[in-house]
């Protein structure tokens, strides 16, 4: 627990900004959820759909700073491969 006021203010603050970002790193991990289930049933149009949104929500969270730019570009990465995995089957 927080003894001064200063770090009282800041646990504060800190908590409000982390309800406040949470949404964004919920729709984050189900958008890629989504994608990785149509990918699992082998639904190659409906994951061209959905990519610009996935990459939207990766984008997000990154600007936001819930995850790095360069954990948000190797799941975009990944995303990305399992797309070109689904084309070619």
């Amino acid at each position: 627990m927080p003894i001064t006021k200063s770090a009282i203010k800041r646990a504060r603050q800190d908590e409000k900004r982390r309800i406040r970002r949470r949404p964004f790193s919920t729709h984050m991990k189900t958008m890629i959820s989504k994608i990785q289930a149509l990918a699992h049933e082998g639904k190659k149009s409906e994951m061209e759909k959905i990519l610009p949104l996935v990459f939207k929500a990766i984008d997000t969270a990154a600007k936001k700073h819930l995850i790095h730019p360069k954990n948000a570009a190797h799941k975009k990465s990944a995303v990305s491969k399992l797309l070109r995995a689904g084309a070619k089957k």
